[in-house]
């Protein structure tokens, strides 16, 4: 029997200056190898050069969130289907050694064998955007909490007179005590270095507070933008939804289930049977941001959601612990989360319907009236910064019935 070509299958280990690419065909014969530039002429060449051995199948890639998330968006967008790699184990490399073109053809031979199977995010979208301020809003915060425990470290530290002037302040009070210190009102060259310091720092927690209020806006409104469904979830708000967004990644449609979705965050039960014991345990690998956020939303549910609290009561009789009832209400949270990522359901935007009862002369305080809610909740859900799907479908239904 005559063997099937299925292609050209690829191979690119990636690195900061330079990409090394493997071809090899259907058969696992290594075709060749070629070093490239990690730029965008690069990636064209090493496109052409791919197809010059025949129809590309599929490339492996490795690093498709760092080194290599260039050329796997440069690939994608040319109709190449890209896989992610992981790196070769520990054991296979102490067998075979360690170099860049010996990678490359093991992440070739992997998208062969099916071994690479996982489709990378495609970072071309909204949600990378969402990425990008979220890592600027992290840092902003750590930055923040050092500025405060320098604050609260020199104050604690500083010369008797300047010290009792801050005892006993919370931070928030402190900081504002700070920055309205005047260094040069005394001659004593230690208190004077000590409120310059404390004012700069003061200056700094206060700037830091601005950049992150912004950045948090802008993040609002990209989430909104990306899923307004996610938001519109109880217990998920702006920073929870940016979590899972980034887990998932502009395409969550490469996750085949939601069980893959619950893995990826952690969430997923792993099984550790032997002999006569049979028995789950705590899965804690996955995206730990991802798993972090439904455990926030697992925590605000206990407190605020009605079936969310009877459920837990329910598992409490029956011998559960906490933690046990947390670890399932995670993973239950993980199927929803997975449905509104993958196909979530229409919600109106808090904008548009701000704008159609304006336009239909409706003052929030009627529209809070009719719908028996406060009118904050209004506001709040037109202006974005509180989203509720079913208060916002109510508010629609209003608008609707009610004559302009």
């Amino acid at each position: 029997m005559a063997q099937v070509d299925l292609g050209v299958f690829g191979g690119v280990d990636t690195h900061k200056l330079a990409h090394v690419a493997a071809a090899v065909d259907s058969t696992g014969r290594l075709l060749g190898t070629a070093e490239f530039s990690a730029d965008t002429g690069g990636y064209q060449q090493l496109a052409d050069w791919l197809e010059a051995w025949g129809t590309v199948a599929c490339v492996g890639v490795e690093g498709t969130g760092s080194y290599g998330a260039g050329l796997a968006r440069h690939l994608g967008a040319a109709g190449v289907e890209v896989l992610e790699v992981m790196r070769p184990n520990r054991q296979t490399r102490r067998r075979k050694g360690k170099s860049d073109t010996v990678d490359a053809e093991a992440a070739a031979r992997a998208a062969l064998s099916g071994d690479a199977a996982v489709v990378p995010k495609s970072a071309d979208g909204c949600v990378e955007a969402i990425r990008a301020l979220a890592v600027a809003r992290r840092s902003a915060i750590k930055a923040r909490t050092v500025a405060a425990n320098q604050i609260n470290a020199l104050a604690l530290t500083a010369p008797e007179p300047l010290k009792d002037r801050f005892r006993g302040l919370a931070t928030a009070d402190l900081v504002k005590a700070c920055d309205r210190l005047r260094p040069n009102a005394h001659s004593d060259p230690v208190t004077s270095a000590a409120m310059l310091a404390l004012r700069t720092l003061a200056r700094r927690h206060r700037a830091l507070t601005a950049e992150i209020a912004d950045l948090g806006c802008e993040l609002r409104r990209l989430c909104e933008q990306a899923n307004p469904a996610l938001l519109g979830a109880c217990g998920v708000g702006a920073e929870v939804a940016s979590s899972l967004l980034i887990a998932a990644g502009d395409n969550p449609e490469r996750m085949q289930s939601e069980a893959s979705f619950a893995a990826l965050c952690g969430a997923s039960p792993i099984e550790a049977s032997s002999g006569q014991i049979n028995r789950h345990r705590l899965n804690r690998g996955g995206n730990r941001q991802a798993n972090n956020a439904l455990w926030r939303i697992a925590m605000t549910r206990l407190r605020t959601d009605q079936t969310t609290i009877d459920y837990a009561a329910r598992r409490a009789a029956e011998g559960k612990t906490r933690r046990e009832i947390l670890r399932c209400l995670k993973r239950h949270i993980a199927r929803e989360v997975y449905k509104l990522l993958t196909d979530p359901p229409p919600i109106p935007r808090g904008s548009d319907l701000r704008q159609q009862g304006t336009q239909n002369g409706h003052t929030i305080t009627a529209v809070a009236a009719a719908l028996n809610t406060p009118p904050t909740r209004i506001s709040e859900l037109e202006r974005g910064l509180r989203h509720n799907q079913e208060l916002a479908h109510r508010y629609q239904q209003h608008l609707a019935k009610t004559p302009t």
